[in-house]
């Protein structure tokens, strides 16, 4: 797994791992709302963003490992702090292809602005991870159209930017690049493909593999300033693979939900696989929930971010019953707080993980996209390592 701007209120990242029981009773008020499109959401990225807080094989076919398919894997990591990225990394790195450092800001000037990446990347070189630089024009709260706008216009700037990317990959010792960019100005759709198509193999000439993110379309014909400028199409027919976010449907900003409802998730995969080699294709999983005050009025206070493993011992802490959204795929619980006000949470566990993962079976994907790293979910990493043999150089 977007369409107004918004700021961001909180930097927090909790992530971790749960269970649930499967019993689906609750009030529709509580639960999710049915139906919801993509289209019908905001600007849930970002509200998933944090501020200042050999080469690898293709596994173009799927391949079996006593009976488990070949997959690659990433996960998206936010090296804020030394001493945390380090321990983030090192508890998953065995299971994951790519590390994507998050991110590369790009000035409009075409140079970058540093982050502190050091000591979680040593980490993952020493390891059978590739070590992947996402670059995003991502500025000040926002995703910024004005900085895409003048990268793609800009001789100079662009022809600075893609200097600037080759010589940090090589430095930093690099292998794989992803490029994040969100919230394009709609008329600027063919001047991004441009900017790909002169980025994207002079980056792969060094022997680099290039991947894009794509917000989660259902059609080409889906406009907005989150979806319009992606071309899921021309992305598929320049980029080694795309990752496709398709989380964020329930977001801290908007309603009670599940963040990756396993229909409008398998919407967007239809669409991808239209278009798109579906050998090209890593499927955004997120590792979150929201906790969600109730009532659900727009403008209320945002909902709060929440791991899976600490909602797990919300409910046992509140007496709450854990049940499951068998539409959505996803689990979620009531309770009331101590000042007597109503919660919603939705979130992570072992069964909706599982689902995700039937489906990268069923399309037969590259591969799992996992946003965001930081605390652990066991469960997930369990269930990956049973169902999949991961990629790994």
């Amino acid at each position: 797994m977007k369409k107004a701007i918004m700021f961001l209120a909180a930097f927090s990242l909790v992530l971790g791992g749960c269970g649930g029981t499967n019993n689906m009773k609750e009030k529709e008020s509580e639960a999710a709302p049915k139906n919801m499109s993509s289209e019908t959401r905001e600007s849930p990225r970002l509200e998933q963003i944090s501020s200042p807080k050999k080469k690898q094989q293709d596994t173009s076919k799927a391949e079996t490992n006593h009976g488990r398919t070949k997959i690659e894997t990433l996960g998206f990591l936010e090296p804020l702090e030394a001493k945390q990225s380090v321990k983030d990394v090192k508890e998953v790195v065995n299971d994951l292809t790519y590390v994507a450092f998050f991110s590369y800001q790009v000035n409009k000037d075409g140079t970058l602005k540093p982050i502190k990446d050091w000591a979680a990347l040593n980490v993952v070189k020493k390891s059978n991870s590739v070590p992947m630089m996402v670059l995003t024009n991502f500025s000040e709260g926002n995703f910024s159209p004005d900085i895409a706008h003048n990268i793609f216009t800009d001789k100079k700037a662009s022809k600075t930017l893609i200097g600037s990317v080759i010589s940090t990959m090589k430095q930093k010792g690099y292998e794989a690049l992803n490029i994040d960019f969100e919230h394009i100005k709609e008329e600027d759709r063919e001047l991004y493909n441009g900017f790909l198509e002169t980025i994207i193999p002079l980056v792969q000439k060094e022997g680099f593999k290039v991947s894009t993110a794509l917000a989660p379309k259902t059609s080409d014909e889906q406009k907005g300033p989150w979806h319009g400028a992606h071309d899921y199409k021309r992305h598929g027919e320049l980029a080694d693979f795309v990752v496709l976010m398709t989380y964020e449907w329930g977001w801290s900003g908007g309603p009670p939900m599940a963040v990756a409802p396993v229909p409008q998730v398998k919407k967007v995969v239809d669409y991808a696989v239209s278009v798109i080699p579906p050998e090209k294709i890593i499927m955004g999983a997120p590792l979150y929930g929201y906790d969600w005050t109730l009532p659900y009025k727009k403008g209320n206070k945002f909902a709060k971010r929440i791991a899976p493993a600490e909602a797990h011992d919300l409910a046992l802490k509140e007496g709450a019953t854990v049940k499951y959204d068998n539409d959505a795929q996803a689990p979620f619980f009531n309770y009331k707080d101590d000042s007597g006000k109503e919660h919603v949470v939705w979130f992570e566990n072992e069964q909706s993980a599982e689902a995700k993962n039937k489906l990268v079976k069923q399309y037969k994907l590259r591969g799992l996209g996992y946003w965001v790293l930081g605390e652990p979910f066991p469960e997930n990493w369990t269930s990956l390592r049973d169902e999949f043999k991961i990629a790994q150089k």
